[in-house]
């Protein structure tokens, strides 16, 4: 078992294989969910929406240090610095996780 745990077999012995598949398959073969590995976006990135304007998804980091009565100036100089064009932000909402931490922002624009 020592060997086993400290990997102390050589180079193209079948003790090697067997550790190294075993390794590979659990990297490829693990649920993210397990780790609460997530993808993330990264700054602000278009949701399709099925309304009429155009929903924007804003990451936390760029709008939580903002006062509130100023996320919506802030949220469409950050769209317009993105995207290159001048939108209506109508209304900034907070999205919070599980825990009731805030996990982004959805900025509401109209067409």
């Amino acid at each position: 078992m020592r060997r086993w745990i400290f990997w102390e077999f050589s180079r193209g012995s079948w003790q090697y294989d067997v550790i190294v598949a075993v390794l590979l398959a659990f990297i490829f073969l693990t649920p993210r969910e397990i780790f609460r590995d997530q993808p993330r976006a990264s700054g602000v990135v278009l949701v399709p929406s099925s309304g009429t304007g155009r929903v924007f998804y804003i990451d936390h980091d760029a709008l939580d240090q903002v006062a509130e009565e100023k996320r919506r100036s802030e949220a469409n100089r950050l769209i317009e610095a993105k995207y290159k064009e001048r939108l209506d932000i109508v209304r900034v909402e907070t999205l919070y996780g599980s825990e009731n931490d805030v996990k982004g922002f959805l900025a509401y624009a109209k067409e």
